[in-house]
C-alpha cells in the first residue's frame, strides 16, 4: 500500500481528498493535517510515500514545506493541489521536487488518474538498474504523460474547463441556463456537465425558490 499524507487547511476539502485517495486501490491515508507546520511535525515522526499538498496553507506556502522537508532529509514524493495557475509557481514546484500538479477544483477521476500514474511510476523504478534509455523514458512517461481525465462519451475537457471557469466566478452558484449562455452551449448540454461535476464531488445542487412551480437548481463549487 502507498501511504499518503493529506495536507489541506479547509476541513471539507481535506475530508473530500481523504475519501478520494482511499477510493483508489493500493493507496491508504496515513494522516490528514491542516497546516505546513503540522505537516513537518507529522513527517519527521512518520514518513510517508506521497504527500497530497495544498500550496496555500495558513502558516506557510506549500513550496516552503517542500524545501523544509528536503533540508531535513524527508524524501516523500509530492503532488501539489492548488488553485494557483501561475506558470512561475509551476516552475518553482518542479524545482523543489513536486512530481505532479493538480488544479482545484478537480474531480475524483482527475485525482485517481494522477495516483494511478504515480503508482505505475513507483512500480517501474524499483531496485536494480535500467536496461537502457528506453526503460528510463517509460518510467518517466508513466509519471509525466498526458493527464486528460476520462470523461463520459460526448463530453470534452475544453467545455468542462469552461464550465468550471464560470462556476469559479459565481460563488453563489450557477443554473444550467446561465452556465450554458455564458459559454455558448444549450441549457441541456450545460446541465450534463454540471451533473457530471456533482457526481464527481466537485459541485453540489442548491434549490433556489423564487416563484410558482418547481425551484430552479443552482450548482455551486464545494
Amino acid at each position: 500500500m502507498i501511504s499518503v499524507l493529506v495536507v489541506e487547511d479547509e476541513e471539507i476539502t481535506a475530508e473530500a481528498n481523504r475519501v478520494f485517495v482511499e477510493r483508489v486501490p493500493g493507496f491508504r491515508v496515513a494522516g490528514v493535517v491542516r497546516s505546513g507546520g503540522d505537516a513537518l511535525r507529522f513527517l519527521r515522526r512518520r514518513p510517508v510515500d506521497l504527500i497530497l499538498l495544498d500550496l496555500y496553507l495558513p502558516d506557510m506556502h506549500g513550496l516552503e514545506v517542500c524545501r523544509a522537508l528536503r533540508a531535513s532529509g524527508v524524501m516523500s514524493d509530492v503532488i501539489a493541489v492548488t488553485s494557483a495557475r501561475d506558470l512561475s509557481v509551476v516552475r518553482s514546484a518542479v524545482s523543489v521536487g513536486v512530481a505532479q500538479y493538480l488544479l482545484k477544483p478537480f474531480t475524483f477521476a482527475s485525482l485517481s488518474e494522477k495516483l494511478t500514474r504515480y503508482a505505475e511510476f513507483r512500480s517501474s523504478v524499483g531496485a536494480g538498474e535500467a536496461s537502457g534509455q528506453g526503460e528510463v523514458d517509460r518510467a518517466l512517461a508513466a509519471l509525466r504523460g498526458p493527464a486528460q481525465s476520462p470523461l463520459p462519451k460526448g463530453m470534452t475537457q475544453a467545455t468542462l474547463d469552461a464550465v468550471l471557469a464560470e462556476l469559479r466566478k459565481a460563488p453563489g452558484g450557477l443554473s444550467a441556463q446561465t452556465a450554458g449562455a455564458a459559454i455558448g452551449v444549450s441549457r441541456v448540454t450545460a446541465r450534463r456537465y454540471l451533473e457530471h461535476l456533482t457526481e464527481s464531488g466537485v459541485t453540489h445542487r442548491v434549490p433556489q425558490y423564487g416563484g410558482l412551480g418547481r425551484p430552479e437548481l443552482l450548482y455551486r463549487i464545494i
